[in-house]
């Protein structure tokens, strides 16, 4: 019996977990994918958002503004890149003038700090290759980018340092009340817990629904991206919006926090939960639209594409707190954008919440801090030959285009929550997110996450589940020529 079962291992749960962890509890996270950061946390625009969007009054907007707050602190307790960049929303005529001073306003009423109009002379001195057309633009200096997989790996890692338990691979497929809390069915077993938090993204509305009469929906809403290479990464310096729509914020073009330029996403609502498979037509429509907003996009840079889904509920705002007529089922639903910057904020008001009705303690134990994976590109020349000559495997250079070390994934695959997959060591060290997109260092990562994980070759996978990348007669060969290298 858990005091807590958080499902999900995203951003929030993650977060969630993390908070918790201050205080005295046996918790665990279910999570039915291979990893942390599997689901909308990993295919999203990476965007701090200011706070200027949401509703004035909505749980969005207050926990967006907070989380923002939040977030230079925590990233500099946990390890992860995180930079204040700023953002620009482009008004493009003067008839839209109204809608951009009604965001300014809204951005005002929410609690945004130094947010400026900035008529077309001021905008183009910031942005020189934001399009001709544009006339004024609202400035949230506030505004800031991340690395979304950075962030939700380095909050998991914290909770689990002090005592979370992590379970993947483990999907829960039904939900039942006792009489002291929840019984859990999963694929690996039952668990039972006091209280229950559902980060489910787009599936929390299934858990809610097996608990609660009162029924909510979740929509998934898909988003195309397209990733240009570090070439193209200062094209922009700030992250650029168009004025936003019913369906959102429109299509971005945004600097990342590793230097490359991301623009998209579209909004396609989609019946697929899994449904995050890309299309031409959205690809296109993401190349068209961002080029109305920024000029002289060097697409033939497009490095590789990808599709992410949003969490969107019917009433179009977070859903966090306990439900009305299942006690100790605490719903974190519908966290669609802006999820990222909101989650060091909603991890907090979630742990609150438990806090208060479980009467918790505080763990005198609790380490507030995480030392991130060492990337020797930020040591000096001196330092570097130190480690190296401590520790070779810096000295090993695996993937060329990003410039990861073995001492890097050696670290990835041993650290706590270590990578099993080339994917999770994608996202610990970006190893196979350069230009050549793994095809080079995947035979050698492979090697490293046998050897040190006491794999076969033939287990690895590219992200759990069935996603092998070795069969058939070809095995031993490929094994061979891995080792080689």
């Amino acid at each position: 019996m858990y005091d807590v079962i958080i499902i999900g291992a995203g951003v929030c749960g993650a977060a969630i977990a993390r908070e918790l962890s201050r205080y005295q509890a046996k918790i665990c996270v279910l999570e039915k994918e291979e990893d942390v950061c599997c689901g909308t946390s990993k295919a999203n625009s990476a965007i701090v958002h200011a706070g200027y969007d949401a509703v004035t009054g909505s749980l969005k907007a207050k926990l967006n503004v907070h989380g923002n707050e939040r977030m230079g602190e925590l990233a500099q307790e946990l390890d992860f890149p995180f930079e204040r960049k700023g953002s620009l929303v482009l008004c493009l005529s003067e008839a839209d003038l109204p809608n951009l001073q009604a965001l300014y306003d809204r951005g005002i009423a929410n609690g945004v700090q130094e947010l400026r109009i900035l008529n077309r002379e001021e905008v183009l001195q910031m942005e020189p290759n934001v399009t001709d057309h544009v006339y004024a633009a609202l400035y949230a200096p506030t505004a800031g980018i991340v690395c979304p997989f950075g962030l939700n790996i380095a909050l998991a890692e914290n909770a689990y340092t002090n005592g979370v338990e992590f379970h993947f691979n483990t999907e829960v497929t039904g939900i039942g009340r006792l009489e002291d809390g929840y019984e859990l069915q999963t694929d690996n077993g039952t668990f039972r817990a006091r209280y229950v938090v559902n980060a489910a993204g787009v599936y929390a509305d299934r858990f809610h629904n097996m608990v609660s009469d009162k029924k909510i929906h979740i929509t998934a809403r898909r988003g195309d991206y397209c990733l240009l290479d570090k070439e193209a990464g200062a094209h922009v310096e700030r992250t650029v919006f168009a004025l936003p729509g019913k369906l959102g914020k429109g299509i971005l073009v945004t600097p990342t926090i590793h230097g490359n330029l991301l623009i998209g996403p579209t909004a396609i609502d989609v019946e697929d939960k899994e449904g995050i498979n890309t299309t031409a037509e959205g690809l296109a429509q993401v190349l068209e639209k961002a080029g109305m907003s920024v000029k002289n996009i060097p697409a033939r840079q497009v490095i590789t594409s990808f599709a992410g889904l949003r969490a969107h509920e019917d009433g179009d705002d977070f859903i966090i707190g306990e439900a009305e007529d299942a006690p100790g089922f605490i719903d974190c639903a519908g966290i669609e954008s802006p999820g990222i910057a909101s989650c060091p904020a909603i991890g907090e008001m979630v742990a609150d919440i438990l806090r208060e009705k479980m009467g918790l303690k505080e763990n005198e134990d609790f380490v507030s801090t995480r030392q991130g994976i060492l990337n020797p590109n930020t040591l000096s020349m001196e330092e570097r030959n130190a480690l190296i000559k401590k520790s070779p495997a810096y000295g090993n250079i695996v993937c060329r285009c990003e410039m990861v070390t073995e001492g890097e994934i050696i670290d990835a695959v041993t650290r706590p929550l270590g990578a099993k997959s080339l994917d999770g060591v994608k996202r610990r060290t970006r190893a196979g997110m350069g230009r050549c997109q793994s095809g080079f260092c995947a035979p050698r990562t492979m090697e490293i996450i046998s050897r040190e994980c006491g794999m076969s070759m033939s287990d690895i996978t590219k992200a759990g589940g069935a996603s092998r990348l070795i069969a058939g007669t070809n095995k031993d060969i490929f094994i061979a020529a891995a080792k080689e290298k």
